[in-house]
């Protein structure tokens, strides 16, 4: 695709100068409020383009632009109508703006700012409300997106969304204030970025503020986490309409937003699925190369998820069945179909797993996902899918299309990687395929996120799920979400209803949810007050909105039904609402700025920022690597390239950093030893190890091996340790010490992997939820072997490893 930055050649000054965002938090709800300042600094009128990233479940409802002291405030008009209104009045003379939504793709929005003229300001007001997502700690994150990934277009097809983007650093300001407000008090707030100190409103500690600090530099999305004390409590946000809105319309009657929080008895959650098929789909595009964060220790993307994929291979429970799949420009899997869990398959596959690389081109998932879905699926199996990326596609709504038409054979945990991920691309595939969704992003560790999914893929199957309305009898009620497909302990499920009529008599309504878990009844049950709740404008009517536009639009693309009916009803609902959909736009035109316009319109595209393939990182690849790869000619394929770019990088005078330094010393050492050898392909081979090790490994910071990592490689598919000297390693033992302490009444293999519990437990318990599934596996294999007590063998193994560990918190 083709990736725009500054048009000119002269170095004219891109128009956009500042971004002032407002983020009001209610509850779990988010208000934003973004004003963008332009300034035309030309010397005739022009037209701007800016194409920025929006959150993928926002409901844009506000657009207006100020010029001078006139606002002027948009409405939302049929998509077309809107084009045309724009075209006319820029070619007029007039000042127009134009905010329209990207018919791929729901977090894309591309904003014309026509006709400004020479030397004048305009700044433009977009508000949207948002829902904030429940993360695994309890918190909601809010994510104020700045970083556009260009979307990849398969070879073929038609011109998608173009990125108007730049690789540096972008030329405007951003300012961040945010205001929480919410019944439960705030315990704390934090961010990837950095924030001024946050300021309590009240001694309640229910409303506070915080400010981000001055000099963001559009590397990375701004993500904020609130906690609130008892976030886990299910509530309910009644909102009244407006009484000019038409009879029986949504804006004019009363909207419910209900949020629960399915609990499930212990007894159920304590036995987790022993079959199931898994798929792990794993992005291989080159962009899977960038680094994970741009700090000290950061891993690329694709070594993380080759870490990841050796703690899920060795979660799997035995007698489960499992493939892994790669896609880029192009798709491969391991197996021709998936295969059973077993010692052999697992070795195979860890194998393959060790030679992945992102070397697969783009970013085309709709592929490899209709590949999958015309295996045929194993019985008594439930197929679970999980879908690692750190891109964007071009064709979000076709390969969301394709997840939703298979929702019943299947479900979908989907995991976006680094910054720029799609929003609406991942969220999107877990919603459409019933699973969950994660984000991976700045120094977060994926393995604990990618371990609370596959808890819930192991979670029994939630059955015959139903929402019942209990309400006075002159009140009904319209859900305007879609039906419930699945439910995860603890985690949120939205419901928005319509309320309808009003109550002569009961100030109260119940919701209740029913379903089955392992063949027992589930209830779960909310009471709440009719009376509107709280002062919070129309938001939950928009998000309501918002919610039924997604679910039309769906309708729409499958053609199974009135097609244009279906789109009339999205236009009317989307300008009833003032909320953007796929068919509308906003458009604002200033009526009194007509100007003659003497030749074209000068046109200038605002770059958005976006990680390229010298990412802005503080890596070996910024100190000296890109002077160097200046003056090599690249090959593609060629070894002899990295070889050139390697000796010119250690003889570059630009490197000061003592890791440079150091590495330099190293890279030095091991061209020097290797131009000795006698055979040029050891040569090669050997160079390209050094290389591989030192800069996509290590990447300068010496971080030693993982232990954890390196204990989880070595245990057997049954659950079972051998007892040999990589394991001592681990242990920082020798072989001898540990067969030593053996005790008699125990083998080997029962010693080892009570060893490795204890270890667990003893030193790694703060990352027990990477582990968890590992040390299941561990003491029920245990249990199968029938060794009778080993009270004795635990204390033995506690004086061994400098631990204090006791049998029952091993679960022996």
């Amino acid at each position: 695709m083709e990736n725009c930055g500054l048009l000119s050649e002269n170095n004219v000054p891109v128009p956009l100068k500042s971004i002032s965002v407002q983020v009001l938090v209610q509850d779990h709800v988010a208000t934003v409020s973004s004003t963008l300042q332009y300034v035309n600094e030309e010397e005739r009128p022009l037209e701007a383009l800016f194409v920025f990233p929006l959150p993928a479940d926002a409901a844009v409802c506000h657009f207006s632009a100020k010029i001078g002291e006139q606002e002027i405030v948009a409405e939302v008009q049929d998509r077309e109508t809107a084009r045309d209104r724009y075209d006319d009045a820029v070619s007029s003379g007039q000042q127009a703006f134009l905010l329209e939504e990207s018919s791929e793709s729901p977090d894309v929005f591309r904003l014309s700012v026509g006709c400004l003229s020479a030397g004048q300001n305009a700044a433009v007001t977009i508000i949207y409300v948002t829902e904030l997502a429940v993360q695994d700690d309890h918190s909601l994150r809010f994510c104020l997106p700045a970083v556009l990934n260009p979307r990849y277009t398969p070879a073929g097809s038609a011109a998608g969304i173009v990125s108007e983007i730049s690789s540096g650093a972008v030329p405007y300001t951003l300012t961040l204030s945010v205001h929480v407000s919410s019944p439960k008090p705030i315990s704390k707030l934090e961010s990837s970025c950095t924030l001024d100190p946050l300021v309590f409103l009240h001694s309640d500690h229910t409303q506070a503020t915080v400010n981000l600090s001055p000099g963001h530099m559009f590397d990375k999305d701004v993500e904020l986490f609130v906690y609130y004390q008892d976030t886990h409590q299910p509530s309910a946000i009644v909102e009244a309409g407006v009484t000019t809105a038409p009879p029986g319309s949504l804006m004019r009657d009363t909207v419910v937003m209900i949020s629960l929080y399915p609990e499930f008895p212990e007894e159920v959650m304590s036995s987790l699925a022993s079959r199931g098929e898994f798929v792990f789909v794993i992005d291989r595009s080159g962009s899977m190369g960038d680094m994970m964060h741009h700090g000290k220790g950061a891993q690329m993307r694709i070594e993380s998820a080759k870490d990841t994929l050796l703690l899920l291979l060795k979660s799997l429970p035995v007698g489960c069945y499992f493939n892994i799949y790669g896609f880029g420009s192009r798709f491969e899997s391991f197996f021709p179909q998936s295969v059973e869990y077993n010692q052999d398959t697992v070795d195979k596959a860890l194998k393959r797993v060790k030679e992945m690389k992102a070397d697969m081109g783009g970013t085309e998932i709709l592929q490899p996902l209709k590949h999958i879905y015309s295996q045929p699926c194993y019985p008594d199996h439930p197929r679970q899918l999980f879908v690692f990326t750190d891109g964007e596609v071009f064709n979000t709504k076709e390969v969301l299309d394709l997840v939703k038409s298979h929702v019943h054979s299947h479900r979908c945990f989907s995991f976006g990687i680094g910054e720029g991920a799609s929003a609406a691309l991942i969220t999107g595939m877990a919603r459409e395929g019933s699973g969950h969704a994660q984000f991976i992003t700045d120094t977060d560790r994926m393995q604990p996120k990618v371990m609370q999914s596959l808890r819930f893929a192991l979670q029994p199957a939630v059955l015959n799920i139903s929402v019942d309305w209990t309400l006075p009898d002159d009140v009904t009620v319209d859900t305007l979400s879609p039906p419930i497909n699945v439910l995860f302990q603890g985690q949120r499920t939205l419901i928005y209803a319509q309320l309808k009529g009003e109550s002569s008599g009961g100030s109260e309504g119940t919701v209740t949810v029913k379903y089955s878990l392992k063949d027992q009844p589930v209830t779960n049950q909310l009471h709440f007050c009719l009376k509107p709740t709280e002062e919070t404008g129309l938001s939950i009517h928009r998000l309501a909105a918002r919610t039924l536009i997604r679910s039309l639009e769906q309708e729409e693309r499958s053609g199974d039904a009135d097609v244009e009916g279906i789109r009339s009803r999205m236009v009317e609902l989307s300008v009833q609402a003032g909320v953007s959909s796929v068919h509308t736009a906003f458009i604002a035109v200033n009526k009194d700025s007509r100007q003659t316009v003497k030749g074209p319109l000068l046109q200038r595209r605002v770059p958005t920022y976006v990680s390229g393939y010298f990412p802005k990182s503080r890596s070996f690849l910024t100190y000296g690597f890109q002077s160097a790869a200046a003056q090599t000619p690249w090959k593609p394929g060629s070894w002899d390239f990295e070889k050139d770019l390697i000796s010119k990088t250690v003889a570059a005078p630009s490197c000061h950093e003592k890791p440079v330094d150091k590495l330099k010393g190293k890279l030095r050492q091991a061209l020097s030893r290797n131009h000795d050898a006698a055979d040029s392909q050891k040569l090669k081979c050997s160079e390209k190890d050094v290389y591989s090790a030192l800069v996509m490994e290590k990447q300068m910071t010496g971080v030693t091996e993982d232990l954890l990592l390196q204990l989880v490689s070595l245990q057997k598919a049954s659950g079972c340790w051998d007892l040999d000297a990589t394991l001592a390693d681990v242990f920082g033992k020798t072989e001898d010490e540990l067969t030593n302490q053996k005790p008699a009444q125990v083998d080997g293999s029962v010693w080892a992997t009570l060893l490795a519990l204890i270890w667990l437990y003893g030193c790694k318990i703060e990352q027990q939820v990477e582990w968890q599934f590992v040390a299941m596996k561990a003491v029920s294999w245990i249990g199968s072997q029938k060794v009778g007590d080993l009270s004795q063998c635990v204390c033995e193994g506690n004086v061994l490893l400098g631990c204090q560990v006791t049998k029952e918190t091993l679960g022996i």
